[in-house]
C-alpha cells in the first residue's frame, strides 16, 4: 500500500506529539505508572544476610572495630572531633568511605530506660541492607554494582567503577560512600565480608558480637527467628543464638538465656520495605525514630523507574523512524544539487 507524502507527514506529526507527551513530566502520567512497573526481583533460595536485634545490643561497638579490621579500613575522625582527637580514638559519626558499619544511638528525654521511645534510649545498626531489588545496581551504568545470584550479596567492583556516584544518589538508605580524599576516588560499602565467607568465617561484625544482637544466616531462617522473637513479651525468658544460625559458617556457638525486658515493635524492618532486604532489624522503639526510611512502598524503586524507562525508550522508536523517513525525503529532494 502506497502512502502519500501528506499522509506520511501527518502521521509523523501525530507520532512526534504522542512521544513528546509521553516524555514530558517524567515520561508517563502518574496514573499509568503502576501499570508500567516491571516484575519485582526475588531473592535466591540461599540468600544470606543479617538479623540485628536492637533490644540485645549493648552499644559496645565491637562490631564497628571488627568491621574495620576485617576490611582494612583506616580510622575515621570527623572534622568536628579533631580539636580533641589527635588520632588516638577511631570515632566515626556515621557511615563513610572509612566506616562501613556503625552503631547509632537514639535518645529521648531523661534516657532512663533502654528501648523505650519516651525518656529512653535505643541502639540501631547501619550497614548495607543488601536489598532484594537494589537501586544502586539499577542506577550503575557500568555494572560496577552486582548482586550475587546465589547469596544475594550486593558487591561493588572498583575495577569497573567510573566514579559517577549514581549509586550514592540512588540508595534510599544512604549507604554507598565516595572517598573524596582518595586522589583516584572510590566507592565504599559493606560487602557482607564476602571474603571471609569464602574462608568459612563469619562476617566481622557478627563474629565479635557478645550478645548475639547481630546474627548471620539464610535470610529465610533469619526471618523465622525474627518472627519467633515478636511473640515474646517482657518478662519472658528466652534463648537467643549467637554467631550464625545453624552453626555455619564458623561452627556452632553457645546460645544464652535472657529475660525479655522490652516490648518489641511488631514489625520486622526490611521484610517488606522497598521490596525487602537481606538485612533485617528488630527494635523496641519505632523505626522512624531510628532515622530509617519508613514512609516507603513495598516495592523497589527500580521496578518503577526501569518500567517507565522501557516504555519511554519504546515510544522513542516511532520518532526515530519518522526522523529517518523525513531525512530520506529531504535527501531525495536535494539529490544532485550543490
Amino acid at each position: 500500500m502506497s502512502v502519500s507524502r501528506r499522509d506520511f507527514l501527518r502521521k509523523a506529526v501525530e507520532g512526534g506529539a504522542a512521544a513528546a507527551a509521553a516524555v514530558a513530566s517524567g515520561g508517563v502520567p502518574e496514573a499509568e505508572a503502576a501499570g508500567l512497573q516491571r516484575p519485582p526481583r526475588t531473592l535466591p533460595p540461599d540468600a544470606v544476610g543479617l538479623l540485628y536485634d536492637g533490644t540485645l545490643c549493648i552499644g559496645c561497638k565491637a562490631c564497628v572495630k571488627a568491621c574495620k579490621d576485617a576490611n582494612g579500613m583506616p580510622p575515621d575522625i570527623h572534622a568536628d572531633q579533631r580539636g580533641w582527637n589527635q588520632g588516638t580514638w577511631d570515632s566515626p559519626q556515621d557511615l563513610s568511605a572509612k566506616t562501613l558499619n556503625i552503631i547509632k544511638l537514639y535518645t529521648d528525654g531523661t534516657m532512663a530506660v533502654k528501648d523505650r521511645e519516651t525518656d529512653g534510649y535505643a541502639f540501631s545498626k547501619r550497614q548495607c541492607q543488601h536489598c532484594t531489588d537494589p537501586s544502586c545496581i539499577s542506577a550503575c551504568p557500568v555494572s560496577a554494582m552486582t548482586k550475587d545470584p546465589s547469596t544475594g550479596i550486593v558487591s561493588h567492583h572498583p575495577d569497573r567503577c567510573i566514579g559517577c556516584r549514581y549509586c550514592v544518589l540512588s540508595c534510599p538508605f544512604g549507604v554507598p560512600k565516595f572517598d573524596f580524599e582518595d586522589p583516584f576516588g572510590r566507592i565504599h560499602k559493606c560487602q557482607l565480608c564476602n571474603h571471609r565467607l569464602a574462608e568459612n568465617k563469619l562476617p566481622g561484625c557478627v563474629d565479635v558480637c557478645p550478645t548475639g544482637a547481630t546474627l548471620f544466616g539464610r535470610t529465610a531462617d533469619l526471618e523465622r527467628e525474627a518472627e519467633r522473637r515478636l511473640t515474646l513479651k517482657p518478662g519472658d525468658r528466652a534463648v537467643f543464638p549467637r554467631g550464625g544460625l545453624g552453626g555455619t559458617p564458623g561452627g556452632a556457638r553457645p546460645s544464652h538465656e535472657k529475660v525479655v525486658a522490652a516490648e518489641y515493635q511488631q514489625h520486622i524492618y526490611g521484610k517488606s520495605e522497598l521490596g525487602g532486604t537481606q538485612c533485617l532489624m528488630l527494635s523496641g522503639v519505632p523505626f522512624d525514630k531510628l532515622n530509617l526510611p519508613t514512609n516507603v512502598p513495598d516495592y523497589g524503586y527500580p521496578t518503577l523507574t526501569e518500567g517507565i524507562q522501557g516504555a519511554v525508550y519504546q515510544s522513542m522508536v516511532t520518532p526515530v523512524v519518522v526522523l529517518g523517513g523525513l531525512l530520506a525525503i529531504a535527501h531525495r529532494n536535494v539529490k544532485g544539487s550543490d
